[in-house]
């Protein structure tokens, strides 16, 4: 069974930076699309911001709008989630997902639903 593994979580203060990382235990693997999902304790697990490794094409929730980007690198097959301006509601675990299934609007894989492999999650602390 394949898994995502995170990286790069960790400390920060508010208005400050963290990079996220997420790459297959197999290098061989691929998906669709891949997203990053973020959970509070407490709270359901939501969708962040995507991008659909055939082309780039990207989606991402309003909350992180202007402050994360998302960015995929086919040659070390490696996904990164550079997030500036941190808040302190940003603060959450943070779970790369990737999906298999293609789907023509890339707001559908804001669905938790449609993702098949999941990683084990990174902690992310926004505090001064």
């Amino acid at each position: 069974q394949v898994q995502l593994v995170e990286s790069g979580g960790g400390l920060a203060q508010p208005g400050g930076s963290l990079r996220l990382s997420c790459a297959p235990s197999r290098r061989s693997f691929s998906s669709n699309f891949v997203a990053w999902f973020r959970q509070s304790p407490g709270k359901e697990r939501n969708f962040v911001r995507g991008i659909r490794w055939s082309n780039g094409e990207t989606h991402y929730a309003d909350s992180v709008k202007g402050r994360f980007s998302i960015s995929r690198d086919k040659t070390t097959n490696t996904m990164s989630l550079p997030m500036n301006t941190l808040k302190r509601e940003d603060t959450a675990v943070y779970y790369c997902a990737g999906a298999v299934r293609e789907y023509y609007h890339v707001s559908m894989y804001s669905r938790r639903q449609m993702y098949h492999f999941w990683g084990q999650g990174t902690q992310v602390t926004v505090s001064s």
